[in-house]
């Protein structure tokens, strides 16, 4: 088992700042599994550190991955499809590239929680693996 994290979980664990970071840090810290990042969420996050923090922060958070603190997950062919399938099936509420791309990691580890912030989105996406998915922090 590992504990995927969604770019708004990772991003307020970093951000000292932001409302929800004690309890994002705490899920992170808490963690006694792999902590999985989608690779297209750091892209995402790479936005959001350079618009709202500073590069060291990118910088710590690259040295923890190379440090093993972190898997990067990358997406597959099959993923691509998945992600094709979810953004179609979903284009009316939205569902964007990253969001999809993590569901489908979600669905290919077959994980049955996500540490997500993005509980609109996630909370109306459809897993194939199982009915729903548990959303973190509670």
């Amino acid at each position: 088992m590992a504990l995927i994290l969604d770019t708004g979980p990772l991003y307020a664990a970093l951000d000292r700042s932001d409302q929800d970071h004690a309890a994002c840090r705490g899920l992170v810290e808490a963690a006694d599994e792999p902590l999985v990042i989608p690779a297209p969420v750091l892209v995402e996050l790479d936005y959001w550190i350079h618009r709202r923090l500073n590069s060291g922060v990118l910088v710590a958070l690259l040295a923890d991955i190379e440090a093993g603190a972190y898997v990067i997950a990358d997406l597959t062919h099959p993923d691509y499809t998945r992600v094709r399938e979810l953004c179609d099936r979903y284009a009316d509420a939205d569902i964007g590239f990253v969001d999809a791309a993590v569901l489908a990691i979600v669905e290919r580890l077959g994980e049955s929680k996500l540490a997500t912030l993005d509980r609109r989105h996630f909370g109306l996406l459809r897993p194939r693996h199982r009915e729903s998915i548990d959303l973190l922090p509670a």
